[in-house]
């Protein structure tokens, strides 16, 4: 260890706070409790550590190492290699967010070009700068909605096929206020239609996620007239992905898009950081949390780009801010910003229609072997639910001796789904990983 102060240094800052020794600064702490014994290893040398973490470090089997049927809201997709490159650039990498708008043009920009993004595959009008992650982008929705009856209606109505992670994210969020979440009682096995029974005069906003939890992608188009109908507001909570294929929520009259964009070029990790998407109609976008970066014109008539609204609380008063909490995940937007730009409309599709083929040919092979049946026969994009003749923990210990990082098991969060998992396919699971993985589930199916 490092030690800058020499015994010179120590002796002139002692006398100027007026103590005889640096034992006297700690006298105030119980002698017991005074220097304990920390059993620290012997010391090491810097290459010794190294050597010392890297096999730590062998010890895990990840993604890398293992085929994995692991979904469940963060996803193993390629990354283009020029998305790290541009990411790691000292321009970008050492001024990530815009605290001094006026000479963060690019950062500003490519802000600019993720919000043009982020409106494209949604179909909404407004795209917020980024969100910390999908979950808390979730909540920011709801209270998106609370401001936009002007906290007149106290209770939100979620699907309890909304990513359980992001359903306590929201709790956590409303710990305290006088405003009612329901959604949770209701059998998750029903479709989005089963939520109309729960909305009345007092609901600011319906949620539901598209493509589900559990992978299936429904036809939002009837549901959002009904929830109109009855004077709420439609949240969507979306994989960015799928939208390359299916439907976007603007389609559907959707008030409000949350998400994360992770699938967008934005690795693993280990659980982040990632991306939260967060977009609405123009109507609403002086509700919307987080910064908004518009393009302008500069006195010499060139193009720029500005801090067009930011209801920060760093920005505004606090108690008029659209949110307290929220980050601009400054890094994991130009991330999503490359991705997008390099793969372009067309490529996204393709990498879209490649997990939906994939994941379409796993569950009818899954489908095809004694003792496993599909869950639901709804559309949906790269994820479903497979009935399993064993509880998938033990299913999943023994698919990671096989060499096989298994699905989610869906009893962590769904009482009484002990037996079901939720299987995730990409375009990473070749059809020589999936003939595997489906040939192991047979073989222990039959233990």
């Amino acid at each position: 260890m490092f030690h800058p102060h020499t015994d010179a240094d120590r002796e002139e800052m002692l006398q100027a706070i007026g103590a005889a020794s640096l034992a006297e600064l700690f006298e105030s702490i119980p002698k017991e409790h005074r220097f304990p014994n920390l059993d620290l290893p012997p010391q090491m040398t810097e290459m010794e550590i190294r050597e010392a973490l890297l096999d730590v470090s062998e010890g895990n089997e990840t993604h890398y190492d293992l085929p994995m049927f692991l979904g469940a809201g963060a996803y193993n997709h390629y990354i283009p290699a020029a998305v790290d490159f541009i990411l790691r650039r000292g321009e970008f990498y050492t001024a990530y967010t815009p605290y001094q708008p006026e000479i963060s043009q690019g950062t500003l920009q490519a802000i600019f070009e993720f919000q043009s993004h982020i409106i494209n595959l949604t179909g909404m009008e407004v795209s917020s700068a980024s969100h910390y992650d999908g979950a808390t982008a979730t909540a920011e929705a709801v209270n998106m909605a609370r401001m936009i009856t002007r906290n007149k209606k106290t209770k939100a109505v979620v699907s309890s096929a909304v990513h359980p992670h992001y359903r306590a994210t929201l709790d956590t969020y409303l710990q305290g206020d006088d405003f009612e979440v329901v959604g949770d009682e209701l059998d998750p096995a029903e479709g989005p239609e089963a939520l109309l029974d729960l909305v009345d005069d007092n609901t600011a906003v319906v949620m539901v996620q598209y493509p589900d939890f559990f992978g299936r992608a429904y036809d939002l188009t009837e549901l959002s007239a009904k929830v109109h109908e009855k004077g709420s507001l439609l949240a969507v909570v979306v994989n960015p992905l799928a939208l390359a294929l299916f439907k976007s929520p603007g389609d559907f009259d959707a008030d409000i898009v949350a998400g994360d964009g992770q699938p967008l070029g934005i690795p693993l990790s280990f659980g982040g950081p990632y991306l939260g998407i967060l977009a609405t109609k123009e109507k609403y976008v002086r509700t919307i949390a987080g910064r908004l970066v518009g393009e302008t014109t500069d006195v010499n008539g060139e193009r720029g780009y500005v801090l067009t609204l930011s209801t920060r609380e760093q920005h505004i008063r606090r108690e008029k801010a659209g949110s307290n909490i929220c980050t601009n995940q400054g890094l994991m937007m130009l991330a999503a910003t490359v991705h997008i730009s390099l793969l372009g409309k067309e490529g996204l599709r393709e990498v879209g229609n490649l997990n939906y083929q994939h994941a379409h040919y796993a569950a009818q092979q899954i489908a095809g072997v004694d003792g496993y049946e599909l869950w639901s026969d709804a559309a949906y994009f790269n994820e479903f639910v497979v009935k399993c003749p064993k509880p998938v923990a033990e299913l999943n210990d023994e698919l990671l001796e096989a060499g096989l990082i298994g699905g989610y098991d869906l009893g962590k969060d769904y009482p009484g789904m002990e037996n079901y998992m939720l299987v995730a396919v990409t375009e990473l699971n070749s059809r020589e990983q999936i003939d595997y993985f489906v040939s192991v589930l047979e073989e222990l199916g039959d233990d």
